[in-house]
């Protein structure tokens, strides 16, 4: 009796290789930068290795994206320098406690946020002005980094015209082998992107630690002693005066690393078909932080560069994470005193280049030939440069708020009219050929009704009217209001009854079901329910005229 072959099941592809080959790569990558960026936020260089350590290890174990890297990033380390300046001064073990606090607030403000399913609130930064932030967030820390390409005293704050004069008084201070030495790694940085697969940090730091007794014999700073068993303590809790500035910084450290995230995550997501999920992101990322200041490391996110490395590195899954955190941890036990010997101007042209990337004008193209958003994106970048990295974040997101309410409360009304060869409603004020329906005033707001607007629509409303003789009715649409607050009924309801004393009956067309609940419930005489059943803007022109009896007035 014959046997019937069983069906072959193809098995998956075998993509653990892929992910160590990532890990490995990412690992070399990020340690040279984690110590960078631990010199940015003016933390002892441990601080940054433990940041790549947790952030590696917590999102790799409970996040969803296959490619993000959650990290120590440029900007959240320019902003905790920022913070712990103004509120601890410039001594740096107070400092050093100033920052493991913020960094632990921070991660609680994630994990209230992720608990509250706040996913929407990277939205808040508007893309012109995360993009200005970044440009001028670059310019900055690039300027606070020539001091160590250039072997001279450090300069302080983030006043761009303030860092330019400290910047041109030390000068003279110049240290040729520590300017050779940054020189020499930028360029080979440079040159390096051109060969994908080779590591330009890693060249860069394997000449320097080569080099590193002669530089140091010439006067070259170097990394210095890394105590990851130093015992720090717990983070100290803010004093009584203290309390309100660290959460706003802690929230503007929410606000900028979850926008950078969010960025990143969603933009990979995208690109391969994936789920995305922010409010997982927020607890993840808020575990990370809390684990972060706890052990007294540098704020955490998915920032893009290291994200993308991953991506390019091959990584097919969140292993690539987990091999990167390991990778982190051998190197480090086995190679720290080499770590330490990393010369400061070869992690500054490292800072250099990681930021260079966002020093390209080419990002603002699209917004000046789209003609959109060019006064928020060059408030944002000057916001940066003229008020300080802290400041001119939080004056950005304020320009492009209000800039958002003045558009919204611009009261623009429309006018319609039908199309000769058809049953369409159109502008006719960018139609000329449309034609007003006789005895008829067809009106939409083209912007959402809300207590900043409804008046001056509906006044500009009550001049159409004014403007027209022997009107029967008018139609109001308003399909762009997804809902109407207290203000806006109140003022549609004036309008009606404004309407009825004048004889014409007001129908109101395309509602949204919140909006048409809401209407409903004011239970106005001048708008029985049949005046807002019209699910079309023709439904309402061709409609029987409303048996509630009107005022007795001369129609206008």
């Amino acid at each position: 009796m014959p046997t019937t072959p069983l069906p072959v099941v193809a098995k998956a592809p075998v993509t653990w290789h892929l992910d160590l080959v990532a890990g490995l790569s990412i690992a070399g990558l990020l340690i040279p930068e984690a110590v960078a960026y631990s010199g940015i936020a003016n933390l002892p260089p441990q601080a940054g290795v433990i940041a790549l350590f947790v952030g590696l290890a917590t999102y790799g174990l409970l996040g969803r994206s296959r490619y993000a890297i959650v990290s120590a990033t440029s900007s959240s380390a320019a902003v905790l320098a920022a913070g712990t300046l103004a509120l601890a001064g410039v001594d740096n073990v107070s400092r050093v406690a100033m920052a493991a606090t913020l960094v632990l607030l921070g991660g609680a403000c994630f994990l209230i946020a992720g608990a509250a399913r706040l996913g929407g609130l990277s939205h808040l930064i508007a893309r012109p002005v995360l993009r200005g932030y970044t440009f001028g967030l670059a310019c900055v820390i690039a300027l606070k980094q020539l001091p160590h390409l250039m072997g001279v005293a450090d300069v302080h704050g983030d006043f761009v015209p303030a860092l330019l004069v400290q910047l041109a008084k030390v000068l003279p201070q110049v240290n040729l082998a520590a300017l050779g030495a940054g020189v020499v790694a930028l360029l080979l940085l440079f040159a390096c992107e051109r060969f994908r697969r080779l590591p330009g940090s890693l060249v860069a730091i394997a000449l320097g630690v080569a080099a590193s007794g002669w530089l140091s014999a010439h006067g070259v700073g170097l990394t210095g002693e890394i105590r990851l068993a130093a015992d720090l303590g717990w983070p100290t809790w803010p004093k009584s005066g203290q309390w309100l500035p660290s959460v706003e910084l802690a929230a503007a450290l929410l606000l900028i690393l979850y926008a950078e995230s969010y960025s990143s995550v969603r933009g990979f997501a995208l690109k391969h078909g994936d789920a995305v999920n922010p409010n997982r992101d927020l607890l993840v990322l808020g575990v990370a932080n809390v684990l972060s200041g706890v052990l007294h490391g540098m704020p955490v996110g998915a920032g893009y560069s290291g994200t993308s490395a991953n991506e390019a590195a091959g990584a097919q899954s969140r292993l690539a994470g987990l091999i990167g955190a390991a990778s982190v941890l051998v190197l480090v036990l086995l190679a720290l005193r080499w770590i330490e010997r990393i010369p400061q101007p070869v992690l500054a042209a490292i800072v250099i280049h990681a930021v260079s990337k966002s020093l390209r004008v080419s990002v603002f193209a699209p917004y000046l030939r789209w003609h959109r958003d060019r006064l928020v994106l060059a408030a944002a970048v000057v916001a940066v440069l003229s008020l300080g990295i802290l400041n001119g974040l939080l004056c950005a997101i304020a320009f492009s708020l209000i800039m958002l309410l003045r558009q919204l409360a611009t009261p623009r009304l429309s006018v319609l009219g039908r199309l000769a060869d058809g049953h369409d409603f159109v502008d006719m004020g960018q139609h000329p050929g449309a034609l007003q329906v006789p005895g008829m005033l067809i009106v939409r707001p083209e912007e959402p009704l809300f207590f900043a607007n409804a008046e001056a629509v509906l006044a500009q409303a009550r001049h159409r009217v004014e403007a027209c003789q022997g009107l029967r009715r008018v139609v109001l649409s308003l399909e762009v209001c997804p809902d109407l607050d207290g203000t806006s009924l109140e003022a549609i309801g004036d309008f009606a009854t404004w309407l009825a004393d004048r004889g014409i009956e007001l129908r109101v067309a395309r509602l949204k079901d919140e909006a048409r609940d809401a209407l409903s419930r004011m239970a106005l005489p001048q708008l029985p329910p049949q005046a807002l059943e019209d699910w079309s803007v023709e439904d309402a022109v061709s409609a029987s005229p409303l048996t509630t009896s009107l005022s007795k007035g001369t129609p206008k």
